[in-house]
């Protein structure tokens, strides 16, 4: 039976959804596996981590930019292992995990726990260790200046940038970002669809809501924009107002954040709009819907990507998520648009003239959908 550890840490969504991926992943194609996932940073410092969480959050949030100077920095660093080395109490605690747990293998979604896990177990560790990048293309050198056995890339361009980094081609996979099983069933039901047989009348049965995003929008109705508000908060009650002016339907997700709520509930007025707070509807969401307006983070465009939906992005974090707003708009899957006034632009660009904008993104993100990365990802940590 295989053992198999997850590590994870919440300092940026894309790193804790890819753990739960891979764990759903897992749980799906071995059920009878043992699989621990644990957040390291959270169990060993506490008060102190959700702290230090909470400001780089606040910080990327509110000044995108200025993470680039960091970012850029540990890009260039050579001495990870000795920045690591200080993190005694953090080394301790994995320590212990590995020796009660005994894990047949160690998935790292976050940067440093290779490194710990090498100054812990030494070049005969027992365990095999599998680094899942959970950026694209703007790959910092921390995902890879350590020692694993295999990195696991969310697709080609960003493969070619972890080989640029001196990684030997055979430890390299590329199986897609780990996003839900959900994405799989979704995508599997849409296949259902198309092939069920038409009704007596030689006519095709009804669409499915699910089928429906598929199809491209009607001139006067099925017009469904997903706007995720977890950024760029402070322009969300003037995009609210704008998008409402507009021929579509709009649903608005706010996460946990009551303050966003109030702000953009008074520019509503009667009009059409359902507003989400937290949810772990994204999946079928994303598959319903024909746009979405939101963030570059990496779980974002991923999983917007296993959906094959459009994506307009209002939000770019330097570092990290210019990779991922670079590979929306280099594969012609979306747009930036950093103002409320661009955003708008943008969607009625989408649907204009029959969806022609809308069509052509729509068969390139579909391109690079693979909504079941997760389970090819379980089945190749169960084979090593």
């Amino acid at each position: 039976m295989k053992k198999i550890l997850i590590l994870s840490a919440g300092f940026g969504e894309g790193h804790n959804s890819a753990a739960r991926g891979i764990r759903d992943g897992l749980a799906r194609v071995a059920p009878d596996a043992e699989i621990e996932l644990h957040d390291l940073f959270a169990e060993t410092y506490g008060a102190v981590n959700e702290f230090i969480r909470k400001s780089y959050l606040g910080l990327i949030n509110r000044w995108p930019r200025s993470w680039g100077y960091v970012y850029r920095w540990l890009d260039r660093k050579n001495n990870f292992d000795e920045d690591f080395a200080r993190f005694s109490r953090l080394k301790k605690h994995l320590a212990s995990w590995l020796e009660r747990f005994q894990p047949d293998v160690v998935v790292s979604t976050f940067p440093p726990y290779p490194y710990l896990l090498q100054q812990i177990s030494g070049p005969n560790r027992s365990c095999k260790s599998v680094v899942v990048v959970t950026d694209s293309i703007t790959v910092n050198a921390i995902w890879y200046r350590c020692e694993a056995d295999y990195f696991l890339l969310p697709n080609e361009q960003s493969a070619a940038v972890v080989r640029a980094g001196g990684i030997a081609p055979d430890k390299i996979k590329t199986f897609g970002f780990p996003v839900s099983p959900k994405f799989a069933d979704l995508a599997q039901d849409r296949q259902r669809s198309r092939q069920e047989p038409s009704d007596v009348d030689g006519r095709p049965e009804r669409v499915t809501s699910r089928e429906a995003s598929h199809q491209a929008p009607a001139h006067d109705s099925g017009r469904r924009v997903l706007y995720v508000i977890n950024a760029a908060t402070r322009h969300a009650p003037q995009l609210v107002d704008k998008l409402l002016d507009l021929d579509i339907d709009l649903t608005v997700t706010i996460g946990h954040d009551d303050r966003v709520r109030r702000a953009v509930e008074p520019v509503i007025h009667n009009r059409k709009i359902d507003i989400l707070g937290w949810t772990d509807q994204l999946p079928r969401l994303l598959c319903q819907s024909h746009l979405l307006i939101g963030k570059a983070g990496g779980a974002t465009v991923q999983e917007t990507i296993a959906a094959g939906c459009p994506m307009i992005i209002n939000h770019i974090v330097s570092g990290q998520e210019e990779g991922n707003a670079q590979l929306i708009v280099e594969t012609n899957s979306g747009a930036i648009a950093r103002s409320p006034t661009e955003v708008i632009a943008q969607v009625e660009r989408a649907f204009a003239n029959d969806a022609r904008q809308w069509r052509e993104w729509r068969t390139n993100i579909s391109r690079l959908s693979r909504p079941s990365a997760s389970l090819e990802i379980a089945e190749f940590l169960l084979s090593l």
